[in-house]
């Protein structure tokens, strides 16, 4: 159902997710591009992944019941709900032990630019507390869609306009990818292996993905 929901939206190109293990706890690790991210990556990869999502949409009328059965973690800022906060973290920690996909968006929040925004700390944490691999998606020809947050062609700029279902006609018809880098290890204290940071925009370039929300 998912699949047909996101390719039926979009031309969707997937690349490289067999990086993805196919058992198997691990996090994988996504720019944020648009409103339906999660649902070309979950139509893209063959496992089951658990998202991390800002509660105050988790808990949307209607949807919240969608959200509750694919067992997605709501996640507050932690100077915004400390109890959701830390509920999150014990969550993700929770579906890498019995080892699930848990897919975070490190920005914590939609690009408004068409440029990664920096990381967030949650992700250090999550790998500190949970050493499993870490695998960097790019979602890429998002930006500039319906339901992106271009203020020129996005659902808030079409929602003016008298014709503003003519961008959702141009835009199914462009090219989507949902691509994988290579995957990383975690730091591993009985090896004494370097952390894997992620953290800072250039670091996520330097995987070969360049710009990657045009």
């Amino acid at each position: 159902m998912i699949w047909l929901l996101g390719h039926s939206m979009y031309r969707v190109e997937h690349r490289g997710l067999e990086a993805i293990p196919e058992e198997g706890a691990a996090v994988l690790v996504c720019n944020h591009v648009s409103f339906v991210d999660a649902l070309l990556i979950g139509g893209a990869v063959r496992r089951p992944v658990r998202f991390v999502m800002y509660y105050k949409i988790y808990r949307l009328p209607l949807l919240n019941f969608i959200f509750r059965t694919a067992g997605t973690v709501p996640i507050a800022g932690r100077n915004e709900d400390l109890l959701v906060y830390d509920a999150a973290f014990k969550k993700i920690a929770e579906y890498l032990r019995n080892g699930e996909l848990v897919c975070i968006f490190p920005e914590g929040k939609l690009t408004g630019d068409g440029e990664i925004n920096e990381f967030r700390g949650g992700i250090e944490r999550i790998l500190a507390e949970n050493p499993v691999p870490v695998i960097p998606m790019a979602l890429k020809g998002l930006w500039g869609s319906f339901f992106s947050r271009d203020p020129r062609k996005g659902c808030f700029a079409a929602c003016g306009r008298a014709s503003s279902w003519r961008p959702v006609r141009r835009s199914v018809r462009r090219r989507r990818t949902v691509s994988c880098c290579r995957r990383r290890s975690p730091s591993c204290a009985a090896n004494g292996a370097e952390p894997v940071r992620m953290k800072k925009p250039a670091e996520w370039r330097a995987s070969g993905y360049g710009r990657l929300n045009g």
